[in-house]
C-alpha cells in the first residue's frame, strides 16, 4: 500500500461516477434512447488528477492512437516508478520529473519538439492546474487549444459537456448518428445544441453506436519522429 492508497480508496466513487447527473440526461434521438437502453449503467467518472489527464491528452494531438500510446508507454517505463505492491507496474512520473525528461528522450519517444514544450510548460504550472482546471485556464498554457482541455476535462473533471471540438473523426459520427450525414465542427455543436449540459455523454454514446460515415479514402499512415 504506498501513500496515496487511501486518497484513492476515498475516491472511488467519483471515479466511477457516482457525481455524474446522468439522470438529468434525456435522449431526443432514436439511436440514443437505444444507445441508454443497451448501457443503463453508463456514467462519466474523474480521476481527479488533472495532470496525469494532461500528458496523454497533449500525446494524442493531432495524431494516430497508437503513436501517442506507444509515446506514452516509452516514457512511462523511463522514468516512471514501480506501483506499491505491484513493482511489475509503472506509475508515471510527477510533474518535475516531466518537466526535466531531455530532448533526446522526447525523440526517442516519437514526439516532436512542440509537443514536448507544451508538456514540460504545463509540467510548470501543474499545481495551479490541479487546483483550477477550468477551460480558461488550461488553454491559456502555450499548446494547449480547446480539444486539449476537452479531454482533460472528460477524464479528470468528469465534465459531462465538454466536447473534443477539433477532432478528426468526432463530427463524422455525430453528424451521420444524428443527421445522416457528414458535418464539420459547426454541424455538430449545431446538432449538439439541444443536450447542452450532457453532450459529451452524447459523443461517448454515438462512438460506441457503430454509425460513422463510409471511409472513402486510405487510413492514415503512422509517422515516427524517431528517425528524423
Amino acid at each position: 500500500m504506498g501513500p496515496g492508497a487511501q486518497w484513492l480508496v476515498d475516491g472511488v466513487p467519483e471515479l466511477l461516477g457516482a457525481d455524474d447527473p446522468a439522470e438529468e440526461f434525456v435522449p431526443l434521438h432514436d439511436v440514443l434512447r437505444e444507445r441508454v437502453r443497451r448501457r443503463p449503467g453508463f456514467r462519466v467518472g474523474r480521476t481527479r488528477r488533472v495532470f496525469e489527464a494532461l500528458v496523454p491528452a497533449v500525446m494524442e494531438q493531432k495524431v494516430l492512437g497508437q503513436e501517442a500510446w506507444r509515446a506514452w508507454g516509452y516514457l512511462v517505463r523511463r522514468f516512471g516508478r514501480p506501483a506499491p505492491g505491484a513493482p511489475w507496474l509503472r506509475v508515471p512520473p510527477p510533474p518535475a520529473v516531466w518537466a526535466r525528461i531531455p530532448s533526446w528522450e522526447w525523440h526517442k519517444a516519437g514526439l516532436e519538439a512542440v509537443r514536448a514544450r507544451t508538456i514540460i510548460g504545463a509540467a510548470r504550472v501543474a499545481g495551479r492546474l490541479e487546483d483550477d482546471p477550468a477551460v480558461a485556464r488550461l488553454t491559456s498554457l502555450p499548446g494547449i487549444g480547446v480539444w486539449t482541455a476537452a479531454e482533460v476535462r472528460q477524464r479528470a473533471v468528469g465534465d459531462p459537456d465538454a466536447v473534443s471540438v477539433g477532432d478528426y473523426n468526432l463530427p463524422g459520427v455525430v453528424g451521420w448518428a444524428l443527421a445522416g450525414k457528414k458535418v464539420d465542427d459547426a454541424g455538430m455543436l449545431e446538432l449538439l445544441e439541444p443536450y447542452a449540459g450532457h453532450r459529451y455523454r452524447v459523443t461517448r454514446l454515438l462512438e460506441g453506436s457503430g454509425a460513422r460515415p463510409p471511409r472513402r479514402g486510405p487510413r492514415l499512415a503512422m509517422r515516427d519522429y524517431r528517425s528524423f
